[in-house]
């Protein structure tokens, strides 16, 4: 190996360990009180160092965020692909929600850090100046799915699906805050899931069509397959 490409090497290994230091520190002492000044010491970097890898924290939040992103979007994938009917792929995608909100930490990390670089806004927006491609790409497949459940009669046909979708991730943000207060064990439990996936019903059983089978709405927080 070259001079130039060991650089290289270096440097993208640096710059990982940044970012994993961030996000170390993002969940132990929540996204507001982590400095550059904190994500230096962690990583064992002068504080200029970091900075040249990333000019502001804003800009290495956003990265965290996107790489949160891309993982649980990489698991959603594809069930789009799979041509699946709306509402079928509308409930893998709580089931998928719901096994990375109990065992993994990217759902803290999205719902957090947006808000931390959005503040007074929607916890998502498309409307942001620092474009986040696969938190669009979660959001845009969300008002899809919506969209498909409209065209397949299930809901409503004059529901609003950005609408929807903005109602969706808001009680996501909530269940996400709500439950970084408590421990990881709590958040696993069967009461705690079966609690969330009945609000979760509650919410599209609002989206539904007039006269369609409130039955087909039914989500059984614990199975692993959906007819």
């Amino acid at each position: 190996m070259g001079i130039s490409e060991r650089r290289e090497r270096e440097k993208n290994e640096r710059r990982k360990a940044i970012l994993s230091c961030a996000r170390e520190l993002i969940l132990l002492q929540g996204v507001d009180r982590v400095s550059m000044d904190d994500i230096a010491r962690q990583a064992e970097l002068s504080k200029a160092t970091v900075y040249l890898y990333f000019p502001g924290k804003e800009v290495l939040f956003n990265e965290i965020c996107e790489e949160a992103a891309k993982k649980f979007f990489e698991r959603f994938k594809p069930l789009l692909e799979n041509g699946l009917c709306g509402l079928k792929t509308l409930k893998y995608f709580w089931r998928n929600y719901v096994e990375m909100f109990g065992n993994f930490d990217e759902m803290i990390i999205i719902f957090k850090v947006r808000k931390f670089l959005y503040p007074g806004s929607s916890i998502f927006t498309l409307e942001s100046e620092n474009k986040s491609p696969y938190v669009d790409a979660i959001l845009e497949a969300i008002r899809t799915v919506i969209e498909q459940c409209k065209l397949e009669g299930i809901f409503d046909p004059e529901l609003d699906s950005s609408m929807a979708r903005s109602l969706l991730l808001s009680t996501f943000a909530s269940f996400v805050e709500n439950s970084s207060k408590i421990p990881k064990e709590a958040r696993e439990s069967r009461a705690f899931i079966a609690e969330m996936t009945a609000v979760f019903q509650l919410l599209i059983r609002g989206f539904a069509k007039e006269g369609v089978d409130r039955n087909l709405l039914n989500i059984d927080p614990f199975s692993t397959t959906e007819d």
